[in-house]
């Protein structure tokens, strides 16, 4: 190589030294930080919880009658209708009156005759023999004519509402069916089936709420009137009876209802419902619990009732422990947080 040659040569490695040194070296860009959570966070605290469960049920009339008389015959005289509001005693029909009409004569002179024969027993003008025969057949025919008119003159036993009449004036009565039905609706009763294990627990006398579908926003009080003795084999529950005042006669027999019954206050867990999530896909309820080193831990939790804005914890937490209200959607199971309450 020539001397030119060199120091072309000397020239080019000159440069690219130069270009080299004169580089700047660039490192990646480092990965940011990741964002602490910011939460919220409640004490779980004990409370007195009322231990309530709500059965279904149906209102009953509190007394049910069916009225017709003892034997057939044609009916005289209709005085009511379906819906009408009867009072204990009024009359509602009449029987055909012949009979009746007939036994009334013989027993008005059966009575002349019976008053006739006491006086002059009273005078010893008969035997005691026949005044007692004279007074047997009084009474006799007088009872039988009580009967009578009883069945010939019908009256409702209660007070409620006409809720069936199955025939008209004019018809023969052939025993088929009854000439009316009276419901007493003041006041109704409910028989509620609860379950057996609740049976130690219910008493009579214990009041009761409920509400019914027909009359929305309306919560009526009743008390348990009589416990039955028996528990169902196969729906494992026992029947009380409800009685409920319905004053106004707003219940009517055949309104589905649901009763609240109380079987009393028990110390429990309580915390806020915001804190409870839903597991997506199973229905499991969990919390967000706060650790001591600024950790959250998931728990599963087992709820019992839910009382406007808080929840009865029955597994899952304890008292004192500390969770999380508010943002649980960023959380998972040992994250650090940052506590904003």
């Amino acid at each position: 190589m020539n001397k030119s040659g060199i120091a072309i040569f000397a020239a080019l490695v000159a440069a690219v030294s130069c270009g080299m040194i004169g580089e700047k070296k660039t490192s990646p860009a480092a990965a940011p930080a990741a964002a602490v959570p910011n939460v919220e966070i409640a004490t779980a605290q004990t409370s007195l919880v009322p231990q309530e469960s709500v059965y279904a049920s149906a209102v009953e009339a509190y007394a049910v009658n069916n009225i017709m008389p003892q034997s057939g015959g044609r009916i005289r005289k209709i005085n009511v209708e379906v819906g009408d509001y009867v009072q204990k005693g009024q009359v509602l029909a009449e029987m055909d009156r012949v009979q009746l009409d007939q036994l009334e004569l013989q027993v008005k002179n059966d009575e002349v005759e019976y008053e006739r024969i006491k006086s002059l027993y009273a005078e010893g003008g008969v035997s005691q023999s026949d005044f007692e025969t004279a007074e047997l057949g009084y009474k006799v025919r007088k009872s039988n004519y009580d009967n009578i008119k009883e069945n010939t003159i019908l009256r409702s036993p209660i007070t409620g509402y006409v809720t069936a009449r199955n025939f008209d004036r004019g018809d023969m009565f052939s025993m088929s069916a009854p000439i009316f039905t009276v419901q007493q609706v003041v006041p109704v009763k409910l028989l509620v089936g609860i379950s057996e294990s609740e049976y130690t627990r219910v008493k009579k006398g214990d009041q009761v709420s409920l509400t019914v579908d027909a009359l929305p926003g309306k919560t009526f009080k009743g008390r348990i009137e009589r416990l039955y003795p028996t528990i169902d084999a196969s729906t494992h529950t026992f029947k009380v009876e409800v009685n409920v005042p319905n004053a106004d006669k707003v219940l009517r027999p055949g309104m589905y209802a649901r009763v609240t019954v109380n079987f009393g206050n028990l110390r429990r867990i309580v915390i806020p419902d915001q804190a409870v999530v839903r597991m997506e896909g199973t229905g499991q309820r969990f919390v967000y619990i706060l650790q001591p080193d600024g950790t959250v831990s998931f728990r599963p939790v087992t709820l019992g009732r839910h009382m406007e804005s808080t929840y009865e914890i029955l597994e899952g937490v304890q008292e004192g422990e500390k969770v999380v209200t508010k943002g649980q959607s960023t959380l998972k199971d040992g994250v650090t947080v940052n506590v904003l309450n």
